[in-house]
């Protein structure tokens, strides 16, 4: 059996996605490293941002803040991240993150493992009101 190819892959070069709020840059994945077990990346909340609640019915989520303060609503819990601190999500449980603080956060994070498909990967149980604003959506994701 053939090894996978060793693939470096750099944030500023994953267009960000604001779907479901802030931005999340899927790095690691079947996609971009023919991963196997899981995918992982980076989410960028600016101050009020918050990425909608929604479950992982296949994946534990694996979340670890670099930088800033992030608030996870896992169930009816609220906990507070700061950096250096991390967090895992049980597979199917209900969740929501947002940033109460001044500053950006930034934050890593690891799924696995991976849903049988991609679309039945994650759902969605809430959707933001209108359009992403703010300093994550700034046109071409610079911050």
């Amino acid at each position: 059996m053939a090894a996978a190819p060793v693939v470096k892959v750099s944030e500023r070069d994953v267009q960000p996605d604001r779907r479901r709020g802030g931005e999340v840059r899927v790095l690691l994945s079947p996609r971009t490293v023919t991963s196997t077990s899981g995918f992982g990346g980076t989410l960028t909340l600016g101050p009020g941002e918050y990425v909608c609640e929604h479950t992982h019915p296949y994946s534990e989520e694996f979340v670890y803040v670099v930088r800033g303060t992030v608030v996870m609503r896992v169930a009816d819990e609220e906990i507070e991240l700061g950096a250096g601190d991390a967090l895992m999500v049980p597979i199917g449980e209900r969740h929501r993150v947002r940033n109460p603080g001044s500053e950006t956060a930034h934050v890593v994070f690891h799924l696995g493992p991976l849903a049988p498909r991609p679309e039945l990967g994650h759902v969605d149980l809430e959707h933001l009101p209108t359009a992403p604003e703010g300093p994550a959506a700034q046109v071409g994701g610079v911050r």
